[in-house]
């Protein structure tokens, strides 16, 4: 089977305050939000303590237009691609050549050519790496792009497949919305860079994490519960409040489900590697599965030290166990993305 050799992510310069955060968030809405005071707790309840930004506060303070932004978001992903990768190569321990494949997965940005192509110019990559662009998976891309890279080493057992995932949620920002949405997301998301290589079951490397099996589900009628709204001035986001009542609803089922499949049922699984959404979410995870202890407190301390990084947070979360300690047993990675849909992928842990 193939395996993870190594995961890299970014600490960015701009590491804010959440109740920094908060306040110029009350200055920006104050004048036209009336229900600013109201919901202005919805900073404190996140129970995010720091968030990671590509610009310093005042950024988001200043007039821009989309072009601005989408010209930010060019720079700054292709900067800290870069390093993450550079990174994941050295603790890999290959070559840059030696990778045949690349993922590239992101919903915050426009780029044609992809952005792989200006990574793979830029670093002189082989020329000749297959490349696989995606986007629009939002929070689910993590997982998603993860699936996608084992398939790709499943297929070749000699590959050294490159997964890449870039969230610059804050560059998405509407200064004039002044809707229900836009202020929570405000509360909640950051950016993130992170970067992974898969490897084919042909390398004879110490294969401590391994890739099982994979899942997709997209529930039927429900594409209002998250996205985009492409509007000239940028990206609006959109997200339901009926989220946590999707995941207490649908969660439970669908893991049992696949675990059925694989011959394993929940409490063989020892590591839960989740995207934290939010607090909310977390908590609606927990009320589903109903697992003893908690479970979760790597996904949350990266939702605390970091805030929601769309798809490249559970790979902060994966980051998190691999360098800081797993159980040997089974690790199940999760998250919920636009679609409404959900993304899982099996992995074997050991520790030698």
């Amino acid at each position: 089977m193939p395996f993870i050799a190594s995961v890299s992510k970014i600490d960015l310069p701009h590491r804010i305050a959440q109740q920094e955060a908060k306040e110029q968030a009350r200055a920006m809405f104050a004048k036209n939000f009336p229900q600013v005071d109201r919901l202005i707790q919805a900073f404190d309840n996140t129970e995010i303590v720091t968030r990671n930004f590509c610009e310093p506060l005042t950024y988001y303070t200043s007039p821009n237009t989309f072009e601005e932004r989408n010209g930010e978001y060019l720079e700054k992903a292709l900067i800290w691609s870069v390093k993450a990768i550079e990174d994941c190569i050295k603790s890999a321990n290959i070559d840059k050549l030696d990778i045949t494949d690349i993922l590239f997965v992101s919903t915050t940005g426009l780029a044609t050519p992809s952005m792989d192509a200006l990574i793979i110019n830029h670093m002189r990559l082989n020329p000749h790496i297959n490349r696989m662009p995606i986007f629009g998976l939002g929070c689910g891309g993590g997982v998603s792009g993860m699936a996608k890279a084992n398939a790709l080493a499943k297929a070749n057992p000699d590959a050294v497949v490159l997964l890449v995932a870039v969230e610059l949620c804050s560059l998405t920002l509407l200064t004039n919305d002044y809707s229900k949405s836009n202020f929570i997301g405000s509360s909640l998301f950051s950016d993130g860079i992170a970067a992974c290589i898969v490897k084919g079951d042909n390398h004879p490397d110490n294969k401590k994490v391994s890739y099982q099996a994979s899942s997709s589900k997209l529930y039927y009628d429900s594409l209002e519960v998250m996205g985009w709204d492409f509007r000239d001035t940028g990206f609006k986001v959109l997200f339901s409040k009926d989220i946590p009542t999707f995941i207490n609803q649908h969660v439970r089922e669908d893991i049992d489900n696949f675990l059925t499949g694989q011959g394993l049922k929940l409490s063989d699984i020892k590591n839960f590697i989740f995207h934290p959404g939010g607090k909310k979410v977390l908590d609606a995870y927990a009320d589903a599965l109903g697992v003893e202890g908690d479970f979760l407190q790597k996904t949350r301390s990266v939702m605390n030290n970091y805030g929601n990084m769309s798809s490249v947070t559970v790979l902060y979360v994966l980051e998190k166990f691999m360098n800081e300690g797993f159980e040997d047993g089974y690790g199940l990675m999760m998250a919920m993305g636009p679609g409404f849909s959900s993304e899982m992928v099996l992995l074997k842990m050991r520790n030698k």
